[in-house]
């Protein structure tokens, strides 16, 4: 049962998974400013690096040991944090994953993201419209998010895969199609340096890669740069989400052919206003109609719009852009 605040004491924490990311300080603006408006106490932290799970842990203990209503977290490890994360709703907390869903995702109470596999799969689909006949001969280079497969980083990778039209096997794994055309997965921890030295080792597995999947934008800013390092930034085509400012300006400006947009400053506005309401009548939010997670949207973002594949434009994704 949560314990019911009064007027003026709802306290709530958000917990992201790094505070250098564009995507967790917007998300951290919009947590802001909607607890600003409705009289929330709001304690905020971070990991030191995506990845960083311990720290993740320790401010849950925290988050507990203040009297939160509830916790907002992006988590690092998607399976590991459930244990901690049930000590907080056993204390009558409410937690809201923001993101990337844990595993299994009734872990937390709700669950407020992008639909991330059809974030893979809009770029996915792109990128195979975009190489047209070439699509099968592609070479394709998968730039993950870290060797522990948060479920964001599962559900973006495989949903790509699905929308170039590879055979996915098991969609809850990385790694274990078996179609040739892909050169391999690296991990870049989110952060340009990590996809500037996956793709240097991806290339020297095969120095022909033409099509590069990324887990987010400031992966592939470092893809395209050990592309260009090698002077083959014109060999290959890259695809990512997020749809931050400096993501979407790669899209104008040709380093990123197409990217996924998703609002990370809805995600948490919606995530405070959530645990507002809990902390007054004790009301748990439900998902969107059809899904276990309620939606907060997502669209394809290209300045080269491709039969079949609903897009919006870079002017109006600079509109809506973060960061």
């Amino acid at each position: 049962m949560p314990a019911v605040a009064q007027d003026g004491d709802t306290k709530a924490c958000l917990i992201t998974k790094t505070d250098t990311n564009p995507f967790f300080v917007k998300m951290k603006e919009g947590a802001t400013a909607k607890a600003e408006e409705l009289g929330v106490e709001l304690s905020t932290y971070a990991g030191k690096i995506d990845g960083d799970h311990e720290t993740q842990v320790q401010a849950i203990e925290s988050c507990i040991a203040a009297g939160a209503n509830g916790i907002l977290i992006t988590p690092s490890d998607t399976k590991a944090i459930t244990g901690v994360v049930q000590q907080a709703r056993d204390n009558g907390l409410l937690v809201i994953a923001l993101d990337t869903p844990l595993e299994p995702i009734d872990a937390a109470d709700a669950t407020f993201a992008t639909d991330n596999f059809k974030a893979g799969e809009l770029i996915g689909q792109w990128a195979r419209a975009k190489l047209g006949d070439e699509a099968e001969n592609a070479k394709i280079a998968m730039l993950d998010l870290s060797p522990a497969a948060p479920s964001v980083d599962v559900l973006r990778d495989q949903g790509f895969l699905k929308g170039f039209g590879i055979d996915i096997k098991d969609e809850n794994t990385i790694g274990d199609e078996d179609d040739p055309r892909i050169v391999g997965h690296d991990s870049t921890s989110g952060n340009e340096e990590g996809g500037r030295s996956a793709m240097e080792s991806l290339l020297q597995q095969d120095p022909g890669i033409n099509l590069v999947y990324t887990i987010n934008e400031p992966a592939a800013a470092g893809a395209y740069e050990a592309l260009k390092s090698f002077g083959i930034e014109d060999q290959a085509v890259i695809v990512s989400i997020d749809g931050g400012c400096p993501g979407v300006q790669n899209v104008e400006d040709g380093v990123i052919g197409a990217t996924s947009q998703q609002y990370p400053l809805e995600m948490a506005s919606k995530g405070i206003e959530a645990i507002a309401q809990y902390a007054k009548d004790g009301t748990v939010p439900q998902p969107s109609e059809g899904l276990d997670f309620f939606n907060t949207g997502v669209n394809l973002v290209t300045d080269e719009a491709v039969d079949g594949v609903e897009s919006i434009s870079v002017e109006e994704g600079l509109d809506r852009c973060w960061g």
